[in-house]
């Protein structure tokens, strides 16, 4: 079997920009972008830099990507475009629809792919093991090899090396004078090394030695003495490009000058002597700073106006009779300052007709234009006051730095202690270049005016601390260099680019030439000084070596102090790896931290599918035991320490390095300025003693190699399982496991952060628990010292410690260890093993590492289990064994036994709640300290899992249930075994597999149960929908989602709901009843919501089943289920009504005036959507009560064919109901008073609308009965809806039209319906009835624009024109005039009652008013009774809330959203194409939002209601039937 392809989907939603968000993806992984809820049904389109097959990248050329509807629906659910990922580097995408181009966007990061060996291999980045090497402490190329074996023996595959060109004077190996030249110290006398050479030696290096090598670029910066920067002066920042720096220039001489007063002696007598070493001295150069320096540079001149020369200017303008010019906008503009952009002093302006505009002389006269320039004088220096306040501010922060710079160099433990200010050590360092002989500070200023002088005074670079990386700081509007805020590097010029190439040729085109050799001779490059340097130019640069080089290994540190901003370098330049220090760590319990952060996953974890949404990731680490830039740790924790923190590094499951000097214990800092000696040679036979030459023997490098080598097998055999343990304080034991074989390694490493002799360990090391069988030790390795001489700083070779050496044994068995005391094996349990491991020489600096497999039996089990799951996925096949002895269930697929599964076992299987648990007896599973599950079956587990799984979220307490015992799995399968049949069959699969697993190690069991639930689950649902449509089968997610709600409601109790039927019926499923042994129908009933109306008498009801049944069950093409289901109510019949509660037909309620006609339309459903459905209506009605008053007789004793009961139906409404309920009082309704048990029904003669109802009853689907006494509203109806209702004038209407059609046809034998009125037999023809309603409906019911409609009966009462009343004729006329969401279905089901462009009008108010985000209001917010929020519990005085009074006044309902949705789409066909593109962007987008909803859903379904605006209500059936069924019509109508 292939491994699954990887798929990752992102979903798009509109206004994020995800541009700080990582996203890292490998090749041959595929991207699918996908359309979030906020952008369904948009055209959207979606770009890309990322090239198209077979084009070059550009970043700036997007291809826009093509959509994929898998449906070919108008649904996008399931619409996707995508990339196939097969190149590495930074990708960006954007998104857009209409005007807006760009709403929304990010980068993907695709990580390289590097080989090594003749065979080209892959080294996995994870595998990493890199070693940093300052170059120019390699000598001649021709004694690289013998320096560099030292990183091949030790077991690194990687080197970096430090900048290989030519060094500037200061030696430093980051300041470089020739980016393009080798460094000619790598050549010796008789020989000249090229590029070619290192070019040969790197290719070496990784074919003979499988080593990938790396170099630095630096981008940021030069050294000063680069020829070329004296013949470019333009390439850095100078007083000619860049004048805003002269200030900070005249500062950085004054302090110069200053250096040279202090050497002189000049200032001893005022307390500052050139050894500076205490506050006193300090305080005196503060003192001298500002009385001295300051004034006499006077910096503020260069912001300041000459008040003179702007006052006279001022008044010629005045004497003139100038006045200001109409400025174009109106805001008032204060005057202030304007800078001069070359800074000179006093060289500022002000904008003079803003001068003219603010002061204006009260006359002409010589007087009056004095008074007013002195105001103006008067402004002026205000200003240069507020700009001598500023320049103050930045002095005493000036002040500040400098004294802090000297404090650090020359006072601070820490520091170099530079002693005496000279002028080689000045004091502070320059920061700029200054190229001319001694002058003074007067002349000096003179040539900052002389442009060919200027240019050459340029910027050195440096860092700021905690300054914006994104900001540069030598631009104009950065004060950094006139604060004195950069940490200065002396030696070095920064680099200015502009914003493109054309802003600066020269720099871009020898940069660009530098970037490509580097891409040619190496496999990867560090970027130094990332966070200072131009994102765009090191984009451009990185776009340049990509060409050369697309496997490009990019790595960087970063300082920016945030996960934020680090993305945004990590995304904009594709860095593969950020340098991240263990000695950032300040004890071992960060460092073990630090493992943990820094990759991969809980120990334990879950199977994650192929398929699955991509997910922000934190960058790829390089984790360093120390970089070259770190101070030494043996000076700041201890020697001992090397071996254990180098340790714990190497556990750590992503890519770790380390810096030449460290394995050898050099015990100070290699400066990369300072040092110029050597790194020692490999030798075998070297001594201890000898500096020149190493071995294994020297320092920690034996244990390094082996530590080297343990951290290549984890990461290429795939332990990316990581667990860490802080044993005690300076304890930290890591786990790495491998999820395929289980197996694991554990590093016990006890840190030495302080040295052991100067400081108290404790003795008792506490015992440790290891959960497996341990196989052996692979090593176990300790600092020790030895006698080879103390240490002394070689002249010649960068000498470690050679008094200290490690001892190390590799691959013991447990009994051989010097380390471990005793193994005591203890059992946890029948199956898991734990050893108890006691140690006797753990001393700090000691290292122990073990292989721990499961023990036998389990592995064994592990191997079996994953054989029989290896049929659900590839991913089982590794590790597995083959079971000969497995039991004979297990040895069919498991897809074979779910084919047998029907719909109505599916219920039982994946779905049913605690209500319907507990009418057979049980219940759903309870986890103690937690909550129920929703479900007792598959669904209840897998949605909780659905949650744990992509968060690992191990410690849940459902997994917390699995790791404690067995009852959750007993009870999975138990529960199924019981039922017998089918399910039996399904049950005992699951018991044979949960076998195994009761024999795995506890902390397995989550990860394995949830493997085998997804199995099976997805298996199941396969079968679920091949016994659909193919409406369903072909249908997006989002539709399959949907018509899982049929077999979600759709189940057979203990008890049967529905009444039988005829016996001479065919195709009624029967079962056997278990307490009377006899045989009993057993046909599927809809439940109408859970878990409220799930079981018992309350789950059936007549309206809920037939406003759900055309989705849930003719839309899924459940047809015969749905005949019986309508034959069933049809037996019911009484009174000429379909029960509101069914009651299994002998406890029927008929209180409803609508579910009659709801059955009807049903009727009518079925005989379009099912083939041959109108053969139906000859179907056999078994007549529970022939007559009205008849006690409820036995299946087969009165059989009449379905058409003669719906004539029936019919007959009686035209005839006119009135009875009285049977039982009326409160044994029957606690709540309703006397007269709302009268039922009155009839049709209208002249109208022909069906009418009915009084105030105190309520017979539609709006049914709140008032219950508080204490709000006076019990056994008043909040909405009785009497008189004619317009969704049922809409249904009976289409009942009519129908039977019309059917009579025509020949189907339907009646005509008409004949009636007793007055002693005298009367009939109306359905033609005739048709035609009344059709006449009548939009005169009574359309609330016409026109004030002056003559068809007005109650105009005083009219509030919202142009919309359709809720009814005609009630009771309180107000609330016919009511707007609500029934007119819709209206709408739907008798569209020909309405004009097209009235219709949309009304629907256009609806969709304003009334539609929220998931439902749609039951009432007009302008209603003065609205109230939106549903609370039953609440008993007050309010009349209109009390105990959820409200439930149909303003909480949104969801199933009404899916007439309304029709209702547009019918209109809008009949209003032109442009309309009905519209309404399918308005369906979509309304529709994503229930998506998101079943998806997020523990109960997969849509509930009831929610509260105003979509929130929340505790109140609602969590799922309810006909909510799920009219979202999945509307999808249907689609």
């Amino acid at each position: 079997m292939v491994p699954s392809k990887q798929i990752r989907v992102l979903l798009l939603n509109d206004m994020e920009k995800l541009e700080r968000t990582l996203f890292r993806l490998e090749q041959g992984y595929e991207l699918q972008f996908r359309l979030g809820p906020t952008l369904q049904g948009k055209a959207v389109k979606v770009h890309t830099n990322y090239p198209a097959p077979g084009e070059q990248f550009n970043r700036h050329t997007f291809q826009t990507l093509e959509w994929f509807n898998p449906t070919g629906r108008e649904d996008d659910s399931d619409k996707f475009c995508k990339l196939e990922l097969q190149i590495a580097g930074s990708f960006q995408y954007y998104f857009g629809y209409g005007k807006e181009v760009k709403s929304g966007g990010g980068y993907i990061v695709v990580d390289p792919v590097l080989r090594v060996g003749t065979d080209n291999h892959v080294l996995p980045l994870d595998c990493i093991n890199l070693q940093t090497y300052l170059s120019k402490c390699l000598g001649p190329l021709n004694e690289w090899l013998n320096r560099l074996q030292v990183a091949k023996e030790s077991g690194y595959n990687m080197i970096h090396f430090t900048p290989l060109q030519t060094l500037g004077l200061s030696r430093s190996c980051y300041s470089l004078a020739d980016q393009l030249e080798l460094n000619p110290d790598f050549s010796g006398p008789g020989k000249k090394y090229t590029w070619t050479d290192v070019g040969k030696l790197v290719e070496k290096l990784k074919k003979e030695w499988n080593m990938i090598c790396i170099t630095d670029v630096v981008y940021n910066h030069t050294a000063a003495n680069s020829k070329w920067i004296q013949e470019h002066p333009e390439c850095g920042y100078n007083l000619v490009n860049s004048p805003h720096l002269k200030p900070a220039w005249i500062l950085d001489r004054a302090i110069c000058h200053l250096t040279c007063d202090v050497v002189d002696g000049k200032y001893k007598s005022r307390g500052l002597p050139a050894l500076i070493q205490n506050d006193d001295h300090l305080n005196a150069l503060r003192g001298i700073l500002w009385d001295d320096v300051y004034p006499k540079i006077k910096v503020w001149e260069f912001f300041q106006i000459n008040v003179e020369k702007a006052v006279g200017q001022f008044r010629d303008l005045l004497t003139a009779g100038s006045k200001a010019a109409k400025i174009k906008n109106d805001t008032k503009q204060h005057l202030r300052i304007i800078q001069d952009p070359q800074y000179r002093r006093f060289g500022n302006t002000v904008d003079m007709n803003i001068a003219l505009e603010t002061f204006i002389p009260n006359g002409n006269g010589p007087s009056d234009i004095d008074e007013c320039c002195n105001w103006f004088r008067k402004r002026l220096e205000e200003l240069n006051g507020e700009r001598f306040k500023e320049i103050h501010y930045h002095q005493e922060q000036a002040t500040n730095c400098i004294v802090g710079n000297v404090v650090y160099e020359r006072i601070a433990e820490h520091g170099p202690k530079l002693g005496p200010v000279t002028m080689k050590d000045p004091l502070v360092t320059r920061y700029f270049t200054f190229n001319f002989e001694e002058m003074s500070l007067k002349q000096e200023e003179q040539l900052m005016h002389q442009p060919d002088k200027a240019c050459h005074f340029l910027a050195h670079n440096g860092w700021v601390m905690g300054d914006d990386p994104l900001r540069n700081f030598a631009e104009p509007g950065s004060n950094v260099y006139l604060r004195r805020e950069l940490i200065c590097w002396g030696d070095s010029v920064k680099l200015r680019y502009g914003n493109k190439p054309e802003d600066c040729p020269y720099l871009w085109a020898h940069m660009k030439k530098y970037t490509e050799i580097t891409a040619k001779h190496f496999s990867g490059m560090r970027l130094d000084n990332c966070h200072s340097t131009p994102l765009h130019v090191a984009e451009y640069m990185l776009d340049t070596a990509r060409v050369l080089r697309p496997d490009l290994y990019v790595m960087a540190e970063l300082f920016t102090g945030s996960e934020d901003l680090d993305n945004v370098f990590v995304t904009t330049l594709g860095i593969s790896s950020l340098i991240r220090e263990a000695m950032s760590a300040y004890d071992s319990h960060e460092e073990g931290r630090l493992v943990y952060r820094f990759g991969g996953d809980p120990v334990g974890s879950f199977v994650q599918p192929s398929l699955r949404p991509l997910v922000p990731s934190i960058a790829h680490a390089l984790f360093m035991d120390v970089t070259h830039d770190n101070e030494c740790p043996i000076q700041l924790r201890s020697v001992y320490d090397s071996l254990p923190s180098s340790a714990i590094v190497s556990m750590a499951c992503c890519a770790t390095g380390s810096t030449r000097g460290y394995d050898e214990l050099v015990p100070h800092q290699i400066s990369v300025v300072k040092e110029e000696r050597f790194y020692p040679k490999w030798n075998p036979k070297a001594q201890p003693s000898s500096p020149a030459e190493v071995n294994l023997q020297s320092g920690i490098i034996a244990g390094k190699m082996a530590l080297n080598r343990l951290h290549q097998e984890l990461a290429s055999k795939g332990f990316i399982q990581v667990y860490v343990d802080q044993v005690d304080e300076d304890i930290v034991a890591v786990t790495r496991h491998c999820p395929s074989t289980h197996q694991s390694v554990v590093a016990v490493s006890r840190t030495a952060f302080r040295d052991p002799k100067t400081s108290v360990y404790r003795s008792d090391v506490p015992p440790m628990c290891i959960p497996g069988k341990i196989e052996e030790v692979v090593l176990e390795t300790r600092m020790v010292e030895r006698n080879a001489g103390s240490y002394k700083k070689d002249k010649k070779n960068i000498n470690g410690m050679p008094g200290y050496t490690v001892e190390i044994t590799e691959h013991i068995q447990l009994k051989d260890s010097k380390i471990v005391k005793q193994a005591e094996v203890t059992s946890k349990g029948p199956n898991e093993f734990v050893q108890e491991i006691e140690f006797k020489h753990l001393t700090p600096g000691s290292v122990i590492v073990f292989r721990v497999s499961l023990d036998p039996k389990a592995q064994q089990v592990v191997g079996l289990l994953r054989n029989h799951l290896a049929q659900f996925s590839p991913h089982f096949k590794s590790g597995s064994l083959p079971d000969d002895k497995a039991e004979p269930i297990l040895k069919k697929p498991f897809s074979s036994i779910a084919s047998k599964v029907t719909l109505a076992d599916m219920n039982m299987l994946l779905f049913r709640c605690d209500a319907e648990e507990q009418e057979d007896g049980g219940g759903c599973y309870n986890i103690p300290s937690w909550t129920s599950l929703k479900y007792g079956g598959l669904q209840g587990l897998l949605s909780v899992m659905a949650d744990i799984r992509p968060k690992n979220d191990l410690g849940h307490p459902f997994c917390d249930n699995l790791r404690s015992g067995d009852w959750m799995i007993d009870y999975v399968s138990n529960r199924l075994v019981s039922r017998g049949g089918t399910l039996g069959e399904v049950g005992k699969w699951l018991q044979a597999m949960f076998k195994y697993l009761k024999h795995i190690p506890r902390y397995l069991i989550p990860c394995y149960f949830d493997a085998i639930l997804v199995g099976a689950y997805t298996s199941l649902l396969d079968v679920t929908w091949k016994q659909m449509s193919s409406f369903v089968q072909n249908g997006s997610t989002f539709v399959k989602l949907l018509a899982l709600g049929s077999v979600q409601m759709c189940g057979v109790g203990r008890f049967p709901a529905l009444p039988p039927l005829s016996p001479a019926l065919q195709g009624v499923p029967y079962r056997v009843n278990e307490a009377s042994n006899e045989k009993e129908q057993c046909c599927v009933s809809l439940a109408a919501g859970l878990p409220h109306f799930s079981a018992g008498i309350f789950r059936c009801w007549g309206r809920d089943t037939f406003i759900a049944l055309r989705g849930l069950m003719l839309v899924t093409g459940r047809h015969l289920e749905a005949r019986n289901v309508i034959l069933a109510f049809a037996g019911t019949l009484r009174h000429g009504l379909i029960p509101n509660l069914l009651g299994q037909g002998t406890h029927s309620r008929y209180n409803c005036r609508d579910a009659v006609w709801w059955w009807l339309q049903c009727i009518q459903d079925y005989c379009n959507i099912v083939p041959n459905g109108t053969d139906i209506l000859f179907c056999p009605v078994s007549r529970m009560y022939p007559t009205d008053d008849s006690p409820p007789q036995p299946a087969g004793l009165l059989d009449q064919p379905l058409y003669d009961v719906i004539q029936e139906a019919m007959q009686r409404h035209m005839q006119g109901i009135d009875y009285r309920e049977r039982n009326a009082g409160p044994q029957l309704d606690r709540n309703m008073r006397d007269e709302g048990f009268n039922v009155k029904v009839g049709v209208d003669p002249e109208t022909g609308f069906v009418f009915g109802g009084n105030r105190y009853n309520c017979g539609t689907w709006m049914d709140k009965m008032g219950e508080s006494e204490r709000a006076r509203n019990k056994g008043m109806p909040a909405t009785p809806r009497d008189g004619s209702a317009v969704e049922i004038v809409g249904l009976s209407k289409s009942a009519v039209r129908w039977l019309l059609e059917l009579n025509r046809k020949k189907v339907f034998p009646y005509a008409e319906v004949t009636v007793q009125k007055d002693g005298k037999q009367i009939s109306v023809s359905y033609e005739e009835w048709n035609q009344k309603i059709q006449a009548h409906f939009e005169k009574l019911f359309y609330v016409s624009k026109n004030p002056s409609d003559p068809n007005e009966k109650h105009p005083d009462l009219v509030h919202k024109r142009g919309i359709y009343k809720d009814s005609y004729g009630a009771s309180s006329p107000w609330c016919d005039y009511q707007l609500r969401p029934n007119f819709t279905i209206a709408m739907v089901v008798a569209p020909e009652l309405f004009t097209p462009e009235r219709a949309w009008g009304a629907l256009d108010i609806t969709e304003k008013k009334l539609l929220g985000p998931l439902g749609i209001k039951t009432l007009d917010p302008d209603d003065m009774v609205y109230c939106g929020v549903y609370d039953n519990a609440l008993d007050n005085d309010n009349y209109n809330l009390a105990r959820g009074f409200n439930y149909h006044q303003g909480p949104e309902w969801i199933w009404p959203v899916g007439y309304f949705l029709r209702a547009k789409i019918i209109f809008s066909k009949k209003l032109g194409q442009e309309m009905y593109d519209q309404t399918v962007f308005l369906v979509k987008n309304v529709l994503s939002r229930h998506y998101v909803h079943l998806e997020r859903s523990t109960w997969k379904g849509l509930p009831e209601l929610t509260n105003d605006n979509g929130q929340y209500c505790s109140f609602s059936c969590e799922s309810q039937a006909w909510s799920i069924s009219s979202i999945l019509e509307v999808l249907y109508d689609l």
